[in-house]
């Protein structure tokens, strides 16, 4: 047995720079923030139909920890009979809470969940608290590369030298441009959830929008920035994705229940897929997981007519790209720009794209099937295959 699952909405709170505008603010506060304006703008929806929860977090320690799935619902309002659990695929946290509970549709056990994810980076630097095994590296099973994810993006660029820092670089500067222009449009406000924020040294305040773009980028500045992973290297602060907080949620349904209370349907799932890669170039991971979620739908590169790809680097994104024979500026991709402008906070991010990839449905109904995918530490990609809902006929 097997039912069709459907995006009805997703939201996200203001992205803000690791422990800046939210310095004062709690994660599971955050992730709250996120499922209540979620279910705000679903009245339809009463929160003890909700039948699961699944939150994700990279780091689950602290105001992180303690099973946010069930934490986070109970904070929120939600009845304690909705039970709850957490998701932990390190950046793909999000993406993997929506699958997971995607497949507990399909199969007929639950009707409608909440996905999300939440990243307080400012509280939970990159591995704080971890405890890498000392085998990995006293037996050789990854290089020291593999532990840090910049010189995972270097390793790429050896890899793969046609992908050069000028490329890299170029890439960085349209996302820069492209999230410019969305806000400018009013494109990128319209799903953020107004979130509270305190700074110590100014008190409280509402976020409303992002803190990361910086839309006075430019190519030469990008050219002078330094390469923190490598002497001479060519992954920089400015063609990589930021140190953010921030969380994001999701609606899921099957589409029959969907329909029966009366919900927008914002995309159709189709399939997905999980891949892994040597973990010394983690960031190619999209690559085979793409060509696997592909190969379940009984599709090609040549139907998806909108991606949504994560930009954990540049060259990551690029790497993607070039496989597929997708030019570095193509329209179809990340068309309100990307991580590099809005932020990364780790584990919220797959939600992100997901919303993102919504709007372009609504914006393009000749385009059927979009890509949402993802680069994923230790070595693994993850994507998911979308059909918009809007379809009026054409060739994607």
């Amino acid at each position: 047995m097997s039912r069709t699952v459907v995006l009805v909405d997703a939201v996200r709170t203001p992205f803000g720079k690791a422990g800046s505008m939210y310095s004062g603010t709690r994660a599971d506060d955050l992730m709250v923030r996120a499922m209540r304006g979620l279910l705000e703008r679903n009245p339809k929806v009463a929160p003890s139909a909700i039948e699961d929860v699944a939150i994700a977090a990279a780091t689950q320690t602290g105001d992180q920890g303690m099973n946010l799935g069930r934490s986070v619902s109970l904070l929120a309002g939600l009845p304690n009979t909705v039970p709850g659990y957490s998701v932990d695929r390190w950046c793909a946290g999000a993406l993997t809470a929506m699958t997971s509970l995607a497949g507990a549709i399909a199969i007929g056990s639950i009707d409608i969940a909440i996905a999300g994810g939440v990243e307080h980076m400012g509280n939970h630097p990159i591995g704080d608290g971890i405890d890498p095994n000392p085998r990995f590296l006293a037996e050789k099973i990854v290089e020291q590369d593999a532990l840090a994810m910049g010189a995972t993006a270097e390793r790429l660029h050896d890899r793969f030298p046609h992908l050069t820092k000028e490329r890299a670089d170029r890439y960085a500067y349209n996302s820069q441009m492209k999230t410019a222009a969305a806000y400018a449009a009013g494109k990128i406000q319209r799903d953020l959830i107004p979130t509270a924020a305190r700074i110590p040294e100014m008190g409280w305040g509402i976020a409303s929008v992002d803190e990361p773009p910086r839309p006075t980028t430019t190519m030469e500045g990008l050219a002078t920035l330094k390469t923190p992973f490598r002497p001479a290297g060519r992954v920089t602060p400015g063609n990589s994705s930021g140190l953010n907080d921030g969380a994001t949620a999701a609606l899921l349904a099957s589409e029959d229940k969907a329909k029966e209370l009366g919900l927008t349907i914002k995309a159709k799932l189709v399939s997905y897929a999980f891949a892994g890669v040597e973990p010394e170039v983690m960031g190619y991971g999209p690559v085979p997981a793409t060509i696997k979620a592909l190969a379940k739908a009984g599709l090609t590169i040549a139907d998806i007519g909108a991606f949504e790809v994560n930009e954990a680097f540049a060259v990551q994104v690029i790497a993607f790209l070039d496989h597929f024979g997708i030019a570095d500026d193509d329209v179809r991709v990340n068309p309100y720009g990307g991580a590099i402008a809005v932020g990364h906070p780790l584990a919220s991010s797959g939600i992100r794209l997901a919303l993102n990839l919504a709007r372009a449905f609504e914006e393009h109904p000749e385009v059927r099937y979009g890509l949402t995918t993802m680069c994923i530490g230790l070595g693994m990609g993850g994507s998911v295959i979308w059909e918009n809902p809007h379809f009026s006929g054409g060739s994607k």
